[in-house]
């Protein structure tokens, strides 16, 4: 179980197949974002025809509700939720540093309010291992401090440093609380990398994540919070000499279509990103060759064309872009059912493209290209819509 094959590479970038508790994971991979054991509008049988092969739930929200020792009495989370495939439950740590002033961060760990109804509460890395071991994910993530965009140096490094040493702790209970229960191959505990965009930072952060011991993964936090996108991309090129060769790489918070190519040139496995159906709720999509449309735009009223013609999703297959435009600027709740779906299976296709490419050895020339267009589209669309 937890074993990482890889069947091809081409350059960075690589493709292969993550054997967990609850299926294989091809990769480069996407991971939709269910934060309370749904993503958001849509079915899991509706995720399983975009061809999602994992989720990604939220320990903070279901923490709070509706409580990980009702979810564990229930079966667990796959079957709570009706998820037969596997899933990744993130800590909790990006919730609650988002919350701003409300929290105070120790080493002892976050005492945080209730986004809910204020209540009080104290997240250490031992009380998140006990709710994760409840929800029981196939992946669980280690407890971190997430620091935000354009904190200084030694700001990143205390988040750094606290960061280490809470993944200590949370192995420790981990390991206990696996003793405690006799089930090994259940789950796998992933570290997090932080250090802002302090280069040198963040390959120290790999190196003691390594030499801490072996894990079934490693993951890439604090980025896509804020920083430009050429910093980021400059991060993932300096850790990825520093990086396990033998394990997934998941870059947490990630998914718009140019930072996930750009991340799978880097070496990058995983992602996840609410983008897909928040911007699907706001009436945007992306389509291939035209970047990401606006369905609210004037110029849609009368377009008869199937919203992407790449694309083999549910909404593409069956509606026009007049149709689709007419229920977003009428608020219907069915526009944002739709364009969720197929923001969904741009990114999950996209990754199966990756994959292709990367197996074929076209994969370089082919994702420069694949970027040079998304980008001319964008600034086209920009052009147009001013």
């Amino acid at each position: 179980m937890f074993e990482f094959t890889i069947d091809a590479q081409a350059g960075a970038a690589r493709a292969g197949r993550f054997r967990l508790p609850h299926g294989t994971v091809n990769t480069p991979a996407f991971m939709p974002v269910g934060t309370q054991a749904t993503v958001k509008l849509l079915t899991p049988d509706e995720l399983v025809d975009v061809g999602a092969e994992i989720v990604l739930a939220n320990t903070y929200h279901l923490y709070l509700r509706p409580g990980h020792a009702r979810i564990a009495r229930l079966g667990g989370l796959h079957a709570f939720m009706a998820w037969p495939r596997p899933m990744l439950t993130d800590s909790g740590g990006f919730q609650v540093f988002s919350l701003g002033p409300t929290t105070q961060v120790s080493d002892e760990g976050v005492v945080f309010r209730s986004h809910i109804d204020g209540s009080r509460h104290l997240f250490t890395p031992e009380s998140v291992m006990e709710i994760q071991r409840a929800l029981g994910a196939d992946l669980i993530m280690a407890f971190d401090e997430c620091p935000p965009a354009g904190v200084s140096s030694a700001v990143a490094r205390v988040a750094h440093e606290r960061t280490l040493h809470w993944l200590e702790r949370c192995r420790r209970r981990f390991d206990a609380l696996v003793a405690g229960d006799g089930v090994p191959d259940a789950q796998a505990l992933i570290p997090i990398v932080q250090g802002s965009v302090d280069a040198s930072l963040r390959r120290e952060a790999v190196r003691r994540v390594s030499a801490a011991g072996e894990w079934a993964a490693v993951a890439i936090g604090g980025l896509s919070v804020g920083e430009p996108k050429p910093a980021m991309y400059e991060v993932l090129e300096a850790i990825e000499p520093e990086l396990p060769r033998a394990v997934p790489r998941y870059l947490m918070g990630v998914g718009y279509p140019d930072d996930v190519i750009e991340a799978v040139a880097r070496g990058v496995d995983l992602f996840d990103c609410v983008a897909p159906t928040r911007n699907g709720r706001n009436g945007t999509a992306w389509v291939e060759g035209e970047g990401q449309l606006n369905l609210k735009a004037a110029r849609f009223a009368d377009d008869d064309r199937t919203l992407d013609a790449a694309c083999d999703c549910h909404t593409c297959r069956t509606y026009s872009r007049a149709y689709l435009r007419h229920l977003v600027v009428a608020g219907e709740w069915l526009a944002m059912r739709l364009l969720s779906l197929h923001n969904l299976r741009f990114l999950v296709r996209l990754t199966e493209r990756a994959r292709a490419e990367i197996r074929d050895g076209t994969f370089v020339a082919w994702s420069e290209d694949w970027l040079a267009r998304y980008r001319a589209a964008h600034t086209e669309r920009d052009r147009v819509e001013r």
